[in-house]
């Protein structure tokens, strides 16, 4: 069964130029698919007309009538002053208006009722039960418990919130809605990696139809049966997720080449043939209209068109020259706002060439951490640089000094460049021709990124700090960014979100958790497998079987038996205590071996301290 089809759909905003040129295609349903594109193609523009909020300008739009569509927006918006609350109980929209009128029919209904409104209370009475209504304030609870949506958030205003926890509160709607149809606009921007595995396991196990609009490479993998990308206005199809499309769009691309060079080829030799055949055929009429026939064979045949690359950025970090070992040290470095402590004695060394990517959920301190390093917040404890480094920076909250300056102006007077140099480095950007003279407050997310980094790598730097880099990127600046980020050989320090990104990339991890910080001397697959080993090894401890506590049958011949049979239980546990001290110097260098070991003597030693507490106990009654 089809749950959304689309033919020849064009949509345009300047006439001449069309954003969506005879769109077409077919979402079958309980499939999952993304929608990829360049920023700007028209994909929230579909999601926009799917949904009803902005009409077409031709073809047509189908969405099966008898599903429930929903929407989870880049931006959600709820008139002003509504609450979290608010917001999850619109889900409910159609019965709660049901659930009012019943209160109306009660109140008229006080000196008596009339048939008519009697047949009316029980009609919405029935809608009131069908839809939900008894069982509204259960599943609400459900749903909030299961998003860790607290009590105290949902007593907040909806505009409040951060954009990780719009987004939460949004799903929690949709589920709420039973939704059939789930519209993915960017679901992923904001959360943090726990958030964004549970929705990739909830989309998994959602029996309904899935749309999503992306730019997290890891997420498209792990949740897309098909692709279609939007290239100038037009819908290509790819059946498989995001790797898989990346293995055919070079594919494509390829064979497109190769049958445009052998086509090329192939008209080069008919055209040399001809012009010879017109020279010969100036006193034979018989071989020059044979010439001709192969000129007008040559006009009809069919030319496949040059395939050709997007467009891409092409720009490199500067860089200062490191001299010495350390790049920093942090020494017992600590940050708190109040009685809420977000680090505590972080100790940590950072050496040349080490790449970083700093983990924890939202709300953990990450930013404050980087914020604290670059000494934009006060912290107690000691940070020291090496003499020589230079560090640059991208936070991951833009701010330009001068938001109404173009972007012109603002190369000529924060960078202190001709305006030949302004135009070059812009242009590498992709700032061209009359997108130089916009407004810098007027720019989307993405390009105050993009003009953030043009600014950056013009610098000299040898220590790069970058707080959610591939934040409001479409997925080929995201690209872009990553080649420029390989060829720099300083250190590289990073918040993100994007597993993409961090697997590349990443060659130590810090992990901010509890009011401490975590080093992993590894890459991100390893800290994963680390923190998987040490999740299934916890209930295993917890579990761990102790002895029984044996009581004497009577006599003191019969304690003195315990005690000595504890006493050599004791000898027997203390060695197998002591050769964990063995094993685990010789696995210093293996961090998951070294975890699994000091996991195994934490148990060793619960039980030896369990038999020393018989002992005791045992003494103590022989007393």
């Amino acid at each position: 069964m089809v749950d959304i089809q689309v033919k020849n759909l064009t949509k345009f905003f300047v006439i001449g130029e069309n954003l969506l040129d005879n769109l077409s295609f077919e979402i079958q349903e309980g499939e999952r698919v993304a929608i990829l594109g360049r920023n700007g193609c028209g994909k929230t523009t579909l999601f926009n007309i799917l949904t009803g909020q902005m009409d077409y300008d031709s073809g047509e739009v189908y969405v099966n009538p008898s599903k429930r569509l929903g929407l989870i927006s880049q931006i959600p918006r709820f008139p002003e002053g509504f609450t979290v609350e608010d917001v999850l109980r619109s889900a409910y929209g159609a019965i709660l208006k049901a659930k009012q009128k019943m209160e109306l029919l009660e109140c008229q209904m006080t000196d008596g009722a009339s048939e008519e409104q009697l047949r009316e209370y029980d009609t919405l009475a029935n809608r009131f039960q069908a839809g939900g209504g008894y069982e509204m304030d259960v599943e609400v609870d459900k749903i909030c418990n299961g998003l860790a949506i607290t009590a105290e958030q949902r007593q907040q205003e909806f505009s409040s919130l951060s954009g990780g926890e719009k987004t939460r509160v949004n799903l929690a709607r949709l589920l709420l809605e039973k939704t059939d149809i789930l519209l993915l606009d960017e679901p992923t921007n904001h959360l943090d990696l726990n958030s964004v595995e549970w929705l990739e396991q909830y989309i998994k196990a959602f029996k309904g139809t899935v749309l999503a609009i992306s730019h997290d490479r890891y997420f498209i993998d792990q949740i897309a049966q098909r692709v279609i990308e939007i290239f100038d206005g037009h819908a290509e199809f790819y059946s498989g997720n995001y790797s898989f499309y990346m293995d055919e769009k070079q594919a494509r691309f390829d064979l497109q080449m190769k049958q445009y060079q052998q086509e090329q080829a192939k008209l080069k030799q008919l055209g040399y043939t001809v012009e010879r055949m017109k020279g010969w055929g100036i006193n034979n009429r018989t071989l020059y209209r044979r010439a001709m026939s192969i000129q007008h064979r040559m006009e009809r045949i069919e030319k496949t068109k040059r395939p050709q690359k997007e467009k891409t950025m092409r720009a490199t970090f500067g860089e200062k020259e490191f001299s010495g070992d350390v790049v920093f040290k942090m020494k017992n470095v600590s940050k708190a706002f109040g009685d809420r402590v977000l680090f505590s004695d972080v100790n940590l060394n950072v050496e040349g060439g080490e790449r970083i990517a700093l983990l924890g959920d939202n709300g953990t301190g990450k930013s404050t951490f980087i914020k604290c390093l670059l000494g934009e917040e006060d912290c107690a404890g000691k940070i020291q640089f090496g003499p020589t480094v230079k560090w640059g920076y991208l936070p991951q909250i833009i701010h330009f000094d001068h938001p109404e300056r173009s972007l012109y102006d603002t190369m000529l007077y924060e960078k202190n460049c001709t305006p030949q140099a302004a135009r070059d480095r812009l242009g590498a950007f992709l700032f061209q021709g009359e997108d130089v003279f916009k407004t810098v407050g007027n720019l989307s997310g993405g390009e105050q990124s993009r003009l953030r980094l043009c600014m950056l790598m013009d610098e000299k730097i040898n220590l790069l700090i970058l707080d959610e880099p591939t934040n409001h990127l479409d997925i080929a600046s995201r690209e872009w960014v990553e080649a420029a980020i390989e060829e720099f050989e300083g250190v590289l320090l990073f918040v993100s979100h994007d597993r993409y990104f961090i697997e590349k990339f990443a060659e130590r991890i810090w992990l901010l958790e509890d009011g401490s910080i975590r080093d992993f001397p590894c890459g991100y697959q390893k800290y994963r497998s680390i923190l998987e080993h040490e999740k299934s090894a916890k209930p295993a401890i917890a579990e761990a079987p102790k002895p029984k506590k044996e009581k004497p049958k009577g006599g003191t011949k019969e304690q003195e038996k315990l005690i000595r049979r504890l006493e050599r239980e004791i000898e027997k546990q203390e060695a197998v205590v002591a050769e964990y001290d063995g094993k685990i110097e010789a696995a210093a260098a293996d961090y998951q071996e070294l975890t699994r070991l000091l996991q195994e003597r934490e148990t060793a030693e619960t039980l030896l301290m369990d038999l020393m507490e018989q002992w005791e106990s045992a003494q103590n009654e022989t007393v």
